[in-house]
C-alpha cells in the first residue's frame, strides 16, 4: 500500500522532485514558493542524497545554475514567485533555445490578489513566450505528479518545463498518494556544444528546431492525462461549455455539486492549449466559459479559436471577476447559480494592518531618518522590498517609493541627476545584494549625490529568515565597488546610539557625492528562535 502524507501544494512540489531524481534545486525565497526549497532543504532523503539546496543571490543565478547542472546531465529544479520570473527571463527564454540535458523544471507561484506583491502577473504568458510545455495542477496530488512527468518530458523532448502554481495552491494541505522514489541520473557530458553555444549561427538553427517541435507540443497537450474533455453526447447542442484550467477546475467541481444541468467541461492542466479538444467543444456549445486564476490567458487564446457564432466569456466580459483571485463563490455566481451569502462582518473586528516588528531595527533607523529628513523641505527616500517596506505605513510614513527589488538605489539616483536633493535610497541586505549592487555601482561611476542606507537585519527576514547571501560582506562590497571608505559607516541601530546616528545622517546627506550607511542588528524574530533552539538543545 502508497504512503499517503497530508502536504502544502509547495511541499508537494517538493518531495515529487526529490521522489523523481532531483539532484539540485536552486531558489530564491519570495512567497508563496519558499516552502518548496525549504521543504527539501530539511527532507531526510535529500540530506541523505546530497542534493543541492542553498539559496542563490538572486533568480536569475538560480535559473543560471540550474541550467548548469542541467548541462552535466542531473534533475534541476528551479522555484520562484512570479515577479521572480522578469529576474530571470533572460536566461530563461534563452534555456529554450538551448534546449537542455538533464531535466530541468522551472516553478513560478503566481500570487493573484497580490497578497504578499506588488503586481498580479500570470507566469503563463513566460512559458508561451519561451513556446515550452507548461503545467498547471489543479490539485496537490496533481503537483506531486506532474514533477516526474515534467522531468520526464523535459529530458525527451530536451526543453525545460514550466510548472506554474498559485498562492491558494502553494498554501493549502491536501492528502497525497506517494510514489517510491527513483535514482538521481548519472552525470553526463554528452552534450552537443554548438547547442549550448548561442553565437547568432547556432542560435538561428536551436530557434527553427525549437519552432518545429510546437506541434509535438499540442500534440502531448491533447493526449495529455492532466488535461480532458468530458461531454456526454457530442452530438446534442449545450447552451454552454467550461474550459476550467488548474485551480479554476476545483472551483468548478464545487461549483457545480447538487447541480442537475449538464455542462461539457474540458480541464486544462497542460499547455499549449488542446486545440482540438477546444475545437470540438465550440461545435457544440454556444457559449464557453473560461475559469482561469489569474489573467485571461486561455480565455484570449479561446477567441481565437472558437468560431464567430460562439461568444466566449470570463475575465474580460465581466463574467468572473477582472481582478484578484478566483473562489467557489465567484465562479458560482459567474455560472448563474445562487451563491449563499456568509455572516457579515462583525463590527468589533478591527482592522490590523501588517506593522514592523516591536524591537526591529528597522523602526530606529525610520525614526532617526524622520528626524533629518523632516530638516530638508525637499527630501525624497526611495523604498524597496522587504519587511522595511512597512516603513512607509504610520507611524513612520518614511519612504516615498516602492517599485521592485533594487530599485531604490537607481531611483534615488535617477532622482538625484535631475536635481533632487536630498536623494536618500533604504535598502535590505538580502536586496541589495540580490539587485542593489549593480545600482550602487552606477551610482559610484558618476559620484551620484545620493545618500544609501543598507537595513542589516543579517536574514532574509520578509520571507522567514533564509540566509542572506551578503551577511558579513557588505562592507567589503560596497569598498569593492568604489565606495569611499571615509564614506561607508556602520552603526548600530538602538535608541542609545541615535545621537550618532543622527549626526552621520545630517553629515553623509550633506557630502556631495555617494555615502553609504550600514544600520547592523539581528531581526528579533530570528533571534529569538536562535535562542529557542539553544534552550531547547541544552
Amino acid at each position: 500500500m502508497k504512503d499517503k502524507l497530508l502536504l502544502l501544494g509547495d511541499e508537494a512540489i517538493a518531495l515529487g522532485a526529490i521522489n523523481a531524481g532531483l539532484s539540485g534545486v536552486y531558489a530564491y525565497p519570495g512567497t508563496p514558493s519558499t516552502e518548496i526549497t525549504e521543504f527539501i532543504q530539511s527532507n531526510s532523503l535529500a540530506k541523505q542524497r546530497g542534493i543541492h539546496s542553498r539559496w542563490c543571490t538572486n533568480e536569475k543565478t538560480a535559473m543560471e545554475a540550474a541550467l548548469g547542472m542541467s548541462f552535466a546531465g542531473k534533475r534541476a529544479l528551479v522555484c520562484m514567485k512570479h515577479v521572480g520570473m522578469n529576474v530571470a527571463a533572460d536566461a530563461f527564454i534563452n534555456s529554450a533555445v538551448t534546449g537542455v540535458n538533464g531535466g530541468l523544471v522551472v516553478v513560478a507561484a503566481d500570487d493573484p490578489s497580490m497578497h504578499s506583491s506588488q503586481n498580479e502577473q500570470d507566469s503563463r504568458f513566460y512559458g508561451k513566450f519561451a513556446m515550452i510545455p507548461i503545467f498547471e495542477p489543479s490539485s496537490q496530488q496533481e503537483a506531486y505528479d506532474m514533477m516526474q512527468k515534467a522531468f520526464s518530458m523535459s529530458e525527451e523532448i530536451k526543453l525545460p518545463v514550466l510548472l506554474r502554481i498559485v498562492t491558494r495552491l502553494a498554501h493549502s494541505r491536501a492528502d497525497v498518494t506517494i510514489s517510491e522514489p527513483i535514482a538521481e541520473n548519472n552525470i553526463n557530458l554528452d552534450v552537443n556544444r554548438s547547442e549550448w553555444v548561442l553565437l547568432p549561427v547556432n542560435a538561428k538553427r536551436q530557434y527553427n528546431k525549437l519552432v518545429d517541435k510546437q506541434a509535438l507540443l499540442i500534440n502531448n497537450s491533447e493526449k495529455s492525462d492532466f488535461n480532458n474533455f468530458n461531454i456526454a453526447d457530442c452530438k446534442k447542442r449545450y447552451k454552454r461549455g467550461i474550459i476550467a484550467c488548474g485551480i479554476g477546475y476545483n472551483y468548478v467541481m464545487e461549483s457545480m455539486q447538487n447541480v442537475e444541468e449538464k455542462i461539457p467541461l474540458i480541464k486544462v492542466s497542460q499547455y499549449p492549449l488542446p486545440v482540438q479538444m477546444i475545437e470540438k467543444l465550440s461545435e457544440v456549445c454556444e457559449e464557453i466559459i473560461i475559469v482561469e486564476d489569474g489573467q485571461p490567458f486561455v480565455e484570449e487564446q479561446v477567441k481565437a479559436i472558437a468560431p464567430d457564432n460562439v461568444k466566449v466569456s470570463g475575465r474580460l466580459t465581466g463574467a468572473l471577476p477582472r481582478v484578484g483571485e478566483l473562489n467557489p463563490d465567484f465562479v458560482r455566481k459567474g455560472l448563474g447559480y445562487e451563491v449563499t451569502e456568509g455572516f457579515a462582518k462583525s463590527n468589533i473586528v478591527m482592522p490590523r494592518p501588517p506593522a514592523l516588528c516591536m524591537g526591529c531595527g528597522h523602526r530606529d533607523v525610520y525614526n532617526a531618518l524622520k528626524t533629518i529628513v523632516a530638516e530638508y523641505k525637499d527630501a525624497k527616500v526611495f523604498g524597496d522590498i522587504g519587511c522595511y517596506t512597512l516603513g512607509a505605513l504610520p507611524p513612520f510614513t518614511a519612504i516615498d517609493s516602492c517599485v521592485d527589488m533594487g530599485a531604490s538605489i537607481t531611483m534615488a539616483k535617477g532622482a538625484a541627476d535631475a536635481g533632487v536633493f536630498p536623494a536618500i535610497a533604504v535598502i535590505g541586505d538580502s536586496t541589495f545584494t540580490h539587485s542593489g549592487m549593480t545600482g550602487l555601482l552606477d551610482a559610484v561611476n558618476e559620484n551620484a549625490n545620493i545618500t544609501v542606507i543598507i537595513s542589516d537585519n543579517l536574514t532574509t527576514a520578509m520571507t522567514g529568515g533564509q540566509d542572506s547571501a551578503g551577511t558579513n560582506k557588505f562592507e567589503a562590497i560596497c569598498l569593492g565597488l568604489g565606495v569611499d571608505r571615509e564614506h561607508l559607516h556602520v552603526v548600530v541601530p538602538l535608541p542609545k546610539n541615535m545621537e550618532e546616528i543622527d549626526r552621520i545622517l545630517r553629515q553623509e546627506i550633506e557630502y556631495k557625492g555617494v555615502s553609504v550607511i550600514i544600520p547592523r542588528r539581528e531581526c528579533v524574530q530570528t533571534l529569538n528562535r536562535k535562542l529557542r533552539k539553544q534552550k531547547a538543545e541544552k
